[in-house]
């Protein structure tokens, strides 16, 4: 059997790739080499080829991670020769043609696009994205956006390495930026191996033990 040394986290949009800080502790921890893409989030095409560039410089098979609309990354980005591997943590998982933009919930307060790019609404970002975490994790969170650029929201996906690839998932069961059902629905028709977790969309920073052992799971 191939032994997967690596694992690559990709971020979601309006978050930063810090928000890894406590899975990658966990997966260090263990021996395993951990890398962190950080995306512009301007475009799909753009975040693939940052996942992409971290990808060529791995020496061997890795297992390729993301939340949210990191989800919709790797699975483009997934067909990379060195990928053995996709994790799920809450995130999209779109078929062919479709993008974030078609599978977000219509409840998301995501607010009408100024100058090309996309926030949350601040007063709700708690309750939507980050309702099991501190008050003032929270308010930083919401207050240190990355802007998410409309046509990163709109990509679609060509080829899902999901078809390809075996996939693992985590459904965060009170997350409402992706309701639990429509993760779900994701992971099911992805054939992935799935766990729940009772948490927010922020999982992986409110529970980075829990996605860990996820991410084991997919390194075996």
């Amino acid at each position: 059997m191939t032994t997967v040394g690596d694992v690559v986290l990709v971020s979601g949009g309006f978050v930063d790739g810090s928000g890894w800080q406590g899975v990658y502790d966990e997966l260090a921890g263990d021996g395993l080499r951990v890398h962190v893409v950080q995306l512009a989030t301007r475009s799909l095409l753009d975040d693939v080829a940052a996942a992409r560039r971290v990808l060529d410089g791995l020496g061997g098979p890795a297992v390729l991670i993301g939340h949210s609309y990191g989800g919709v990354v790797i699975t483009e980005a997934g067909m990379h020769p060195n990928v053995a591997s996709l994790a799920y943590i809450a995130a999209f998982a779109p078929d062919r043609g479709e993008s974030a933009g078609t599978l977000f919930a219509a409840s998301a307060p995501i607010l009408p696009p100024v100058e090309g790019f996309l926030l949350l609404d601040r007063g709700r970002f708690a309750t939507s994205f980050a309702a099991d975490l501190p008050d003032r994790v929270a308010a930083f969170m919401a207050d240190s956006q990355v802007p998410f650029g409309v046509e990163a929201l709109g990509g679609p996906v060509t080829e899902p390495a999901w078809r390809h690839r075996p996939s693992w998932y985590l459904v965060a069961t009170e997350d409402r930026m992706i309701p639990a059902p429509a993760q779900r629905r994701m992971a099911g028709r992805a054939g992935a191996k799935t766990v729940e977790v009772i948490g927010s969309h922020a999982v992986h920073i409110s529970q980075p033990a829990a996605v860990a052992d996820l991410i084991r799971q997919s390194t075996e």
